[in-house]
């Protein structure tokens, strides 16, 4: 029996948004990978030195995952606002407010996911702060946004440790406000990786030039940050300042750090844009799917920790427990499985349907651009 037409439209219609000529396939694959790193940093035992064993290898997944979903959300920013050429001014306010509004979403979800008490730092307020101080680049092209990352990429590790440092992070509410502003992904020097991405985002991301380029230079940037952590070690040594500066330490925000693993980054992008020329992108689907709803499924993962430990510990905050209750392997079995039928079977992340809908009634609609 042949199946109705019907039917068989509305799955064309949805494989072609999926894996049409509009959608670039090798950045969902970085941003599936992204997701389900961080998931990996979060539920799996990764506090080990990286040697050539392959079992300490997982121990990749922290910092950069994170880093690397910062960089996807510059990307993901500069082809909704134009792709290679950015919008002309008359359409610029219109699409900062499109923008905007997703950051103020974004931070009310993410305050709501603090609120569950899952023991990760939430990337989310981070995210919507950083959204905001990007209105103002959405008009430059990637030779000034890469300029622009670079020197903060370069000064800002200089300065970090003195905000740090600074006692509104001490005092009465510094903890909460540390959450809602999401400080363990400071703003002030993680813009530089959403300004890298928004520079990549201008690139010609179909040419194979433009993707060999991001493996080159960002695989030189990894070997330039981390090589230079392991030599100014000795100098950095008893001094707490040039100790907090000098590091590629995860999560440190540290010089070596915002080269190596912002490198790191960039080089897995490239990566998975080649992959994507070849047949492995059939391959790659579940991990795409994931990628193509990356909102829906880092919200889905914490939301289901959440319930889970609440079920079996009584206590949403206890991580080892929760590590010991073998989390890992069918969270991250199902929310491919979840990501891969709704993709095929519905389309677009029910997150992601939710917020456009909002931006569109609160903002209005704004002409049609390339999906990321």
């Amino acid at each position: 029996m042949a199946p109705a037409p019907g039917l068989t439209s509305r799955f064309g219609r949805l494989w072609t948004r999926f894996d049409g000529p509009s959608r670039l396939a090798g950045v969902d694959l970085a941003r599936g990978f992204a997701v389900l790193g961080m998931l990996a940093a979060h539920l799996l035992d990764t506090e080990r030195v990286l040697t050539p064993d392959p079992s300490t290898w997982v121990t990749l997944v922290n910092g950069r995952s994170s880093i690397l979903f910062a960089v996807l959300a510059g990307v993901s920013i500069s082809i909704v606002t134009g792709g290679t050429r950015p919008l002309e001014p008359a359409r610029r306010p219109r699409a900062s407010a499109r923008l905007a509004m997703r950051g103020a979403l974004l931070w009310v979800i993410g305050v709501l996911l603090v609120m569950t008490g899952v023991p990760v730092y939430v990337i989310l307020p981070a995210y919507a702060l950083l959204f905001v101080l990007a209105l103002p680049f959405l008009g430059v092209r990637a030779r000034g946004l890469f300029l622009t990352a670079g020197a903060l990429a370069l000064v800002m590790p200089w300065i970090q440790p003195v905000l740090d440092a600074a006692p509104v992070w001490t005092g009465v509410g510094g903890e909460e406000l540390a959450a809602l502003v999401g400080w363990n992904y400071p703003f002030t020097t993680w813009i530089a990786f959403l300004l890298a991405g928004m520079g990549i985002g201008r690139l010609d991301l179909r040419a194979l030039p433009e993707q060999a380029l991001l493996v080159t230079a960002g695989a030189a940037l990894a070997l330039a940050g981390y090589g230079a952590a392991l030599l100014t070690a000795p100098a950095a040594a008893g001094d707490a300042y040039l100790a907090a500066v000098l590091t590629a330490e995860d999560h440190s925000s540290g010089l070596w750090e915002v080269i190596g693993s912002g490198g790191f980054a960039i080089a897995a992008i490239g990566v998975c844009l080649l992959l994507c020329r070849t047949p492995l992108r059939w391959i790659a689907i579940p991990v795409r799917a994931v990628g193509s709803m990356p909102l829906t499924a880092y919200v889905l993962q914490l939301v289901v920790w959440a319930v889970v430990a609440l079920a079996l510990l009584g206590d949403t905050s206890d991580l080892y427990g929760i590590r010991e209750a073998g989390l890992f392997t069918p969270l991250t079995l199902g929310l491919i499985v979840f990501c891969t039928a709704w993709t095929l079977l519905i389309g677009r992340g029910p997150l992601e349907m939710l917020v456009d809908r909002v931006v569109k009634a609160v903002v209005g609609r704004d002409a049609a651009t390339a999906a990321p």
